[in-house]
């Protein structure tokens, strides 16, 4: 009882200050003429925003506004997260080669940009990098049709006409039924033989059907070619500076952290395996594939989960090099131009927060995989 009493009592003052608290802020914010509720998300934004994957003018709400931040937030993280995992994977298999070049120069990798600042690592690439690109006219050609300059990255554009669904549903079938197809294969123990004429076939069913649906909906689906007018290219699409930035330093940063989770992985997996994978008649690559990294994985996966939501909480630094994103558009401009810290600030941590606690349920679901029954 007496602990029960102490523990009311705790809640009670607690609950207490942080009433108190709530009627300050909101007295002194009526004081200043500062709104007290989410109404203001209603009012006339009144700015632009040079990236937006919504439609969005300076005539938009600032909850339009807001949408945006968020949208924007969420395609750098997504494109950080793919990549830095690849990258990753790869660099921290990489410093367990026997290569003695390719191990020395992914070590160099990781302890380089883990060591220094991401603030700086975004600068670098913003200032130094993209910024000293020619101009427009000086473009650099790439390969497919793009070209980058100091404006941004400008690539073809897919446009889809009328019909467009039924290239990608036939796309979709055929990628369907090649993974029941190899399914069925491995539940009947196919010989190699016979795997791999079921293989070849379900590459060919993945080429034919959408490239026979491509062809009887009468090419629906074009490329829409970047061209040079004036002093900038029209047309294709546009990756700004700020954006392309964000995303390498955000993943190279990143990267570099789990190429580390993944070299430590490999190496709490016991030696003894490799040797019984060896001894079966396995290859490097194989035992690295089927026996090691299963294993490892064990390990990788809780580490990793941290690491991805560093990186959805880095990508707030978007604000220093003038990337639209939730933490500059709508912590930022929207917060000065209504005054309402307050609210402001609260949806923005409970964004990051509901984002954070999304992407730790989803890597605790997949962990399921790899973690060991017990009884």
């Amino acid at each position: 009882m007496r602990s029960a009493i102490y523990q009311a009592l705790f809640v009670a003052g607690l609950g207490f200050l942080l009433f108190e608290a709530i009627v300050a802020v909101r007295a002194n914010m009526q004081a200043r003429g500062i709104p007290t509720d989410f109404g203001f998300l209603d009012n006339v934004a009144g700015f632009d925003i040079n990236q937006s994957l919504i439609s969005y003018s300076a005539t938009s709400t600032y909850g339009r506004a807001f949408l945006v931040g968020f949208l924007n937030t969420c395609l750098v993280s997504a494109i950080g997260l793919v990549l830095a995992t690849i990258t990753g994977f790869a660099v921290g298999v990489a410093r367990l080669s026997k290569n003695w070049a390719v191990a020395r120069f992914s070590m160099v990798y990781v302890e380089s940009l883990r060591n220094v600042p991401l603030l700086l690592q975004l600068l670098f690439w913003y200032n130094a990098v993209l910024k000293a690109l020619p101009a427009p006219r000086e473009s650099y050609a790439l390969p497919f049709g793009a070209y980058l300059n100091n404006r941004g990255l400008f690539a073809p554009e897919l446009v889809f006409g009328p019909g467009a669904p039924w290239v990608v549903a036939a796309l979709l079938a055929s990628v369907a039924t090649a993974i029941v197809a190899q399914r069925l294969a491995r539940a009947r123990r196919l010989r190699a033989g016979a795997g791999l004429r079921l293989g070849v076939a379900a590459a060919i069913l993945i080429l034919v059907m959408p490239v026979a649906a491509f062809v009887l909906a009468g090419r629906p689906i074009s490329l829409a070619l970047p061209e040079l007018k004036g002093f900038n290219f029209v047309g294709g699409v546009r990756l700004l500076p700020e954006f392309v930035a964000l995303v390498l330093g955000l993943s190279l940063y990143t990267a570099a952290f789990i190429a580390e989770v993944v070299r430590a992985g490999m190496q709490a997996v016991p030696r003894g395996q490799s040797e019984a994978a060896a001894a079966l008649g396995l290859s490097r690559a194989l035992a690295l594939r089927l026996v090691v990294a299963p294993q490892a994985m064990r390990v990788i996966v809780p580490l990793l989960t941290s690491q991805y939501l560093n990186l959805i909480k880095n990508s707030s630094l978007a604000v220093f090099i003038g990337y639209p994103d939730l933490v500059q558009v709508f912590a930022g401009t929207v917060l000065n131009q209504t005054g309402a810290a307050v609210q402001v600030i609260f949806i923005t941590m409970a964004v990051y927060l509901a984002i954070s606690l999304l992407a730790s349920l989803a890597m605790n679901l997949y962990n399921r995989r790899f973690a060991l029954v017990e009884r």
